[in-house]
């Protein structure tokens, strides 16, 4: 039965990739991909035609399964190789032909079994050592197909899905099949004879795939060529492994054993001691750099670190100087650097340290000249080349202290708009080299879009300079305002003294005027002071009509002001600051009213608000201050007025939650209406048991 099934299965197999074979020939152009892809049907066909008829334990069944993974490497080697940035090295196709070395080795192993007479013990190794390099056959294509999935383009990764699907799924099955095969010193039938049953699925699924062959174009990636070459050579370390353990047991003799279990010990040994060096490490990438690639660096994988170092800080992150020093030397992958930046007279000094361990530089690390001459030529300078004179003008311009300090490096001026934002001193990494033209433009390059962070950052700190100057200034701006407005209440009191002092009421109210301008004016000093940290209370249910008349008191002496309405309502409000916000309204009301007409503060309710209207019949204001300067610094319909009192009034109610309507009409006045929130009786009475609770 499994006989039968075999031999069916691989026959239909056979058919089917035949088929596939002579359709690609009728439809398809005959271009390198698809003369692969009929090679390898065909020799796939070959395989199951053979193993159909004489079995799949004979040789020539297992000679015809070589050729038909050699086959189908050659079809996805060919696919790298026509890719449009694929480059194409020896290097790259020795790993091709590592596989097809271990291939014709596995079968001049199982040819031993035929043309000479082995003894049982000699087969048995013979079929394990064979089993083991199938093995390492189907891994090793099994990498390659994963490598060249993962080096596609977006397109041609979902053309060339289906058949790296069909390819991974016939190794998987081989590796799975010669795996256990191993483990039980046996072939067995049942999987050998559904193989052929596995395989003919397959077929269908290239059929599919070669509809899309017009889009398969790879493109080779580095960090997957890296990984694949890093697998490959844990596959050779592997392979060598057995073969020479493989070899020592089939020369034989009495100590054997012991240089088996030697050779596998210094080999274990050997790769502990390699694998995680960092030197080690540094040589294998310049090398897979230099043979592998048309350039040295994966610019899409160094320019997102780089700006990750740089723009995407984490919490407790290296401050924005250190970052710009790591992120260059992570491009040259160099352990530390020096950022030098010019000080107030073009001079360099030392600025900030990555991993710096080497000697200090001097407090003039290098002279305004080198730091002028950095600015007007932009060079990356090596300095092995100035300490061999090689190069002459930099010569005249490096310090002596960098050409003193032998692991110092490289030179990277960050020049922004032809101004030196700094230099970048880096050392020498692990691995050490000369640098070549495009170490030299990307380090350019870098230089100058770290030289516009640097330059960023200072203007950042500029405007933070600027922004709390101007703070000083509108707090000195508000002050100004308040101080005129204290200055013509105190010359009003002061010329009434003349006529009035013989007044006693009069007295009583000057002595009042002149206490709150006392105060007020304390306030303003503490209010200027860089140091007050003093921060406006929570607004609290206040009685409006208190404030009221605290406002007009203060006002009287200068112009009449009236109080009415609902004074028995109350507020939520800050009391100091809605004093001051309503002394601003009220005393803008008296510059624009004649000296006769008095100013009213009236209190009444709207809805769940309170409205303070400030009435005057003054000049008025047109539609159009209304609607384009009123609430705007610095501008006043009064001559000489500072345009301040209305803005500040307007921020100061904001801040308490209220609002400012205002309505005028030319000629005959204005009225500005403060609306606060009003704290209802039930409210108000909540507040006075809280208070006497606590």
């Amino acid at each position: 039965m499994l006989i039968a099934l075999s031999q069916w299965s691989h026959a239909v197999a056979a058919i089917l990739f035949g088929a596939l074979a002579l359709w690609q020939l009728q439809i398809s152009a005959r271009d390198a991909q698809q003369r692969a892809l009929v090679t390898a049907s065909l020799l796939t066909a070959f395989w199951g035609l053979v193993t159909a008829m004489v079995g799949y334990q004979a040789l020539a069944s297992e000679v015809a399964e070589q050729c038909r993974n050699a086959g189908w490497l050659t079809f996805m080697y060919t696919l790298w190789r026509q890719g449009s940035d694929a480059k194409r090295p020896s290097t790259v196709v020795s790993l091709y032909i590592a596989l097809a070395f271990v291939m014709v080795l596995e079968t001049c192993l199982q040819s031993l079994t035929v043309i000479l007479k082995l003894s049982p013990g000699l087969v048995d190794t013979v079929f394990l050592s064979a089993m083991a390099l199938r093995m390492m056959v189907a891994v090793g294509a099994l990498v390659l197909v994963h490598n060249l999935y993962t080096a596609g383009t977006p397109d041609a990764r979902a053309a060339i899905r289906l058949p790296m699907i069909a390819l991974a799924a016939m190794w998987t099955y081989d590796l799975n099949l010669y795996t256990i095969s191993y483990l039980a010193r046996g072939g067995s039938q049942e999987l050998f004879a559904l193989r052929g049953v596995a395989l003919s699925l397959f077929a269908p699924v290239f059929g599919l795939a070669v509809r899309d062959a017009k889009n398969w174009d790879i493109k080779l990636s580095r960090s997957v060529t890296f990984q694949t070459l890093s697998l490959i050579a844990i596959g050779g370390y592997l392979i060598a492994m057995v073969a020479v353990t493989s070899i020592l047991e089939f020369v034989g003799g009495e100590r054997a054993r012991i240089v088996q279990i030697g050779f596998v010990f210094v080999a274990s040994v050997a790769a502990l001691v390699l694998l995680p060096s960092g030197k080690f490490r540094a040589w294998f990438k310049v090398k897979i750099s230099k043979h592998f690639f048309r350039h040295r660096y994966d610019y899409r994988a160094e320019w997102v670190r780089f700006t990750d170092t740089i723009g995407r800080p984490d919490k407790g992150a290296l401050p924005l100087e250190v970052r710009v020093v790591q992120a260059i030397a992570d491009i040259t992958e160099s352990p530390a650097g020096l950022l030098l930046v010019p000080d107030a007279t073009g001079a360099l000094v030392a600025n900030a340290r990555w991993n710096w361990q080497l000697a200090d530089p001097p407090v003039l690390a290098a002279s305004a000249a080198t730091a002028s001459w950095f600015a007007s030529t932009g060079r990356v300078i090596e300095l092995d080349a100035v300490r061999d004179a090689a190069d002459d003008e930099g010569a005249s311009y490096i310090p002596e202290w960098l050409l003193v300090e032998a692991r110092a490096w490289v030179i990277v001026p960050l020049v922004h708009f032809e101004k030196l934002a700094g230099v970048v001193v880096l050392t020498r990494p692990v691995i050490s080299r000369t640098l070549d033209w495009e170490d030299f433009d990307l380090l350019r390059v870098v230089g100058r879009q770290v030289a516009s962070y640097l330059a960023e950052a200072t203007g950042q700190e500029e405007l933070s300079d600027a922004r709390r100057f101007d703070e000083f200034n509108r707090r000195f701006a508000f002050i100004m305002h308040d101080i005129k407005n204290l200055v013509s209440q105190l010359s009003l009191v002061t010329r009434n003294a003349e006529r009035h002092s013989d007044n006693p009421e009069f007295r009583e109210d000057m002595i009042a005027t002149l206490k709150n301008s006392t105060a007020r004016m304390n306030d303003l000093l503490a209010r200027l002071s860089q140091h007050n940290k003093a921060r406006a209370q929570e607004p609290r249910s206040v009685p409006g009509g208190v404030i009221a008349n605290n406002v007009a008191v203060s006002k009287r002496m200068a112009h009449p002001v009236i109080v009415g309405g609902e004074t028995a309502l109350f507020v939520l409000a800050d009391p100091a600051r809605l004093e001051q916000a309503l002394g601003h309204l009220v005393q803008n009301a008296i510059d624009a009213s004649p000296a006769t007409e008095p100013v009213s503060i009236n209190l009444r309710r709207s809805e769940d608000e309170v409205a303070f209207d400030v009435l005057d019949g003054g000049c008025g204001m047109s539609a159009a201050f209304l609607r384009e300067k009123l609430f705007k610094p610095f501008a006043s319909t009064k001559n000489g007025g500072f345009g301040i009192g209305a803005f500040e009034a307007r921020s100061i109610v904001a801040e308490m939650g209220g609002r400012i309507e205002v309505a005028s009409i030319e000629g005959r006045g204005s009225r500005f209406s403060v609306f606060l929130p009003l704290v209802s009786e039930a409210r108000r009475i909540d507040q006075i048991e809280q208070q006497v609770a606590a």
